[in-house]
């Protein structure tokens, strides 16, 4: 077990299953835009990258002259209706209140308006010491440069993880020279998340509490 003070969570695809949610509000999205509904696992494999990213890809490049309005209705619609259809992973308020006594962070690449809204109506939000989001395009996972916002500069890398559904998440914590821990229940790929190497990989989160003391 390691002696780690501080937790540094992803939000979607590890603590809470947005995937529904997000596709509806992509697909409500393209249908206001005039544009024709793509199916679930295509916008699933768009998730993770950021807002303007998942937008960007699911209006396509012919459209891309609609991004501006297309980000305004998606983020509008998806402030009303973010806890719509999402849930908690199993385990994930038993884990954080285990660790409550620790440090505990999230860090997306969700803007963290959306994210805060989503923690809230779930809630899970009074858990964390502070929500870091990926507002800035320039500052995104898998940099390090979000885990650098959220932590400051004076910590001990050895007592900080990072708990993370893809391999973005890993190679962020890796940059950061913190250690990693991936599950295999979100929406990243497993094969994606070995290849990045982290230090642990679990299928359960609350595998955590054989791992952190």
């Amino acid at each position: 077990m390691k002696e780690v003070d501080t937790i540094i969570f992803d939000l979607d695809g590890t603590l809470v299953d947005s995937k529904k949610g997000i596709v509806d509000a992509v697909n409500f999205t393209l249908r206001q835009l005039g544009i024709d509904e793509r199916p679930f696992d295509e916008i699933v494999s768009f998730i993770g990258t950021g807002v303007n990213s998942l937008i960007r890809n699911s209006i396509g490049e012919k459209n891309k002259g609609l991004f501006d309005k297309g980000i305004s209705i998606f983020e509008e619609y998806y402030k009303k209706h973010a806890a719509d259809k999402s849930k908690l992973y199993p385990h994930v308020k038993d884990v954080l209140s285990h660790f409550k006594k620790k440090a505990l962070f999230v860090v997306t690449n969700r803007k963290r308006d959306m994210a805060r809204i989503t923690l809230n109506s779930l809630g899970i939000d009074k858990y964390f010491k502070d929500v870091t989001g990926g507002d800035d395009e320039s500052c995104l996972k898998p940099s390090s440069c979000l885990l650098d916002k959220a932590l400051g500069s004076s910590r001990d890398m050895k007592r900080i993880i990072i708990v993370g559904d893809m391999d973005l998440d890993v190679l962020s914590g890796k940059e950061a020279g913190i250690l990693t821990c991936a599950v295999t229940y979100g929406i990243g790929e497993k094969e994606d998340i070995v290849k990045a190497k982290p230090d642990y990989i679990i299928d359960d989160l609350l595998e955590l509490k054989r791992i952190i003391k």
